[in-house]
């Protein structure tokens, strides 16, 4: 009976050991894995595959993955294609449809996931960037005592997080506002006016207030979705998002971004604004 006993403890070990190895764990000291280097977002499946070996453990851990070897440019069709998208999703980022083709929406997820992980954003997914999808880092947090459900915008690294429940819901690629002062005239009300403004996307503690759907026509051009959060600045879609600032001051986002986004950011949600580009 003792050696029936010995016999399926050790295999309650072995189970253990497999369960958590195929979590992209391994073992004690895989555990204690600085916190940064772990996604704050994944498959439906994680919770189910790590069962309650972690519950409790301020770790979330992403999906085993296993990169391609292949590089990647802006136009590429495919399983890879696919692959990337796939997992950009898991961790949190909105590659727009995936469908195996590398459009607009999933080099602005690359974008954000490469500054994410401190790599200079570029078109091309190659090793560097293979390798940070295999083992991610989660954004930096701005604000560690913030509400569990927030947004912190970072526009040293030009990103967006949306956290829920404390976590990293939704990360994104930004263009804030350019900081160049501007001058426009436009016929706005039925008559030719002229507005000026400095372009800045002030850092500060706000909250979401009204917003519109679809696209909002304002004085200084087309929103998508807006959602505002500081007078008349707000989170928007844009056809142009660019790996700069190049906004009046509103926070534009990728047009994949702007299309859930609503659905996931209600009202009187703060609104974190910190940091500073440098051109």
């Amino acid at each position: 009976m003792r050696g029936r006993r010995k016999l399926a403890a050790a295999a309650l070990v072995t189970v253990g050991a497999v369960t958590l190895m195929a979590g992209g764990l391994s073992g004690a000291a895989q555990a204690r894995t600085d916190t940064t280097r772990i996604t704050a977002v994944q498959a439906g499946t994680t919770a189910s595959q790590l069962g309650t070996a972690l519950q409790g453990s301020a770790l979330t851990a992403a999906p085993a993955f296993t990169a391609p070897s292949k590089t990647l440019k802006y136009g590429a069709k495919g399983a890879a294609v696919k692959t990337l998208q796939t997992r950009l999703k898991q961790l949190g980022y909105v590659p727009g449809k995936v469908d195996g083709v590398y459009g607009s929406g999933t080099r602005a997820a690359v974008w954000a996931f490469q500054k994410v992980q401190g790599i200079t954003p570029t078109s091309t997914v190659a090793s560097k960037t293979w390798n940070a999808l295999e083992k991610p880092k989660a954004p930096k947090v701005l604000v560690p005592k913030g509400k569990p459900t927030r947004v912190e915008i970072n526009l040293t690294k030009q990103i967006m997080v949306l956290y829920r429940s404390g976590k990293p819901r939704l990360i994104s690629h930004i263009s804030s506002g350019s900081g160049i002062p501007y001058t426009e005239w436009v016929v706005w009300n039925g008559k030719r006016q002229k507005f000026s403004g400095s372009a800045r996307t002030p850092t500060g503690n706000y909250k979401t207030t009204w917003r519109v759907k679809g696209w909002h026509t304002s004085y200084l051009g087309s929103l998508y979705n807006p959602i505002f959060f500081n007078g008349g600045i707000a989170l928007h879609g844009a056809l142009s998002v660019p790996l700069y600032p190049a906004s009046h001051g509103c926070v534009r986002l990728p047009m994949p971004v702007a299309q859930v986004l609503p659905g996931l950011l209600g009202k009187g949600v703060p609104v974190h604004v910190r940091g500073k580009f440098v051109r």
